[in-house]
């Protein structure tokens, strides 16, 4: 199979769209987030996305194939909360290997059933590795600065299970994705770090972060290409930024990750920002027309979709994109 570094320099790939998204549209119940294995687990588990993975796998099989089916190359495992800090709202931590093992499992066999039937078009499984719902950098309390709710060694010993069971389950690539502190970021990456070192393999590591407000930072008060020198001292495939913003807020960042960075960018913004309701009302067509700028300006080598967008969202991108070079690449890490 060609390798991704190979393609990245051919063509601009397509990221899926956001699996939350097309999971609200099968309107599961508390009863169906639970299936026969979970029905007396004594804590509400309807809202965790994640352990569809055990209880409606099918589900979760046929929302990759769609994104496939749309032109995605590349398709992120349904893990954006498997670790055991985010799992803890559950007391679900002792499941984590299994969430993390089953969703890489299903993204693969799916990766291989397209790639069987298109070989010239290799399809690839990204783990995904959320930012957990706690932050190292900062205090969750106005009043104790000081204090901090996780340390990066829970952060990386809780990453590191994750990363196992992501590979284990057939993972191609790890994206460290929607990255609001760095500190977390870096937890991540040591973790995948050790596991290389470990199991002496290599492994594609995309990192995203995410541009929280008009300021241009994170939410650790990073600017873009702060948050690039931050991470730069580990071999990456890919830099770019997902969610918070619409597809042209994202652009002026884009523009200093592709001047300052010899990796390859990425960029999944959300279909616009969001409504009153917290819906997303960006159509295909409008965000396809506003990617075509990271296109046309050269600042991209892989593009897909966060909160809001779906497959059909996915088509448009493919479609106008594939009318362009991909980025210039001095190095792809």
């Amino acid at each position: 199979m060609k390798d991704i570094k190979e393609i990245l320099k051919e063509r601009i790939l397509i990221l899926d769209g956001a699996m939350g998204t097309m999971l609200q549209r099968y309107k599961f119940t508390e009863e169906d987030f639970r299936g026969e294995r979970f029905k007396d687990w004594e804590h509400p588990l309807q809202g965790n996305n994640d352990l569809l993975s055990l209880t409606q796998p099918d589900a979760i099989a046929d929302v990759h194939r769609q994104y496939f089916d749309a032109g995605a190359d590349i398709v992120e495992t349904n893990t954006f909360s498997g670790t055991t800090i985010a799992m803890a709202d559950y007391f679900m931590e002792d499941l984590v290997y299994e969430l993390n093992y089953e969703s890489a499992r299903i993204a693969k066999m799916v990766a291989d059933e397209f790639t069987a039937k298109e070989p010239n078009k290799p399809r690839f499984v990204a783990g995904s590795i959320g930012p957990t719902n706690k932050t190292a950098s900062m205090s969750p309390d106005v009043n104790d600065p000081g204090y901090r709710a996780i340390s990066f060694d829970e952060l990386r010993i809780a990453y590191k299970q994750q990363v196992e069971a992501l590979l284990d389950g057939g993972s191609d690539i790890l994206l460290v994705e929607t990255i609001f502190d760095t500190l977390n970021a870096k937890a991540a990456l040591f973790a995948i770090e050790e596991v290389k070192e470990e199991r002496n393999i290599d492994v594609p590591i995309m990192v995203s972060g995410t541009i929280t407000d008009a300021s241009g930072r994170t939410l650790s008060g990073q600017t873009a290409e702060a948050f690039l020198i931050s991470i730069s001292h580990i071999p990456i495939l890919s830099v770019g930024f997902n969610c918070a913003l619409g597809a042209n807020q994202l652009v002026p960042h884009l523009e200093v990750l592709s001047t300052k960075s010899e990796h390859a960018v990425s960029a999944h913004p959300n279909a616009g920002l969001p409504n009153a309701f917290g819906e997303y009302d960006e159509t295909p067509e409008q965000m396809a027309e506003q990617i075509k700028e990271y296109a046309e300006k050269g600042l991209v080598n892989i593009v897909g979709g966060c909160c809001g967008t779906t497959p059909e969202h996915i088509t448009a991108i493919a479609e106008v994109v594939s009318k362009y070079e991909p980025r210039k690449l001095t190095a792809v890490g």
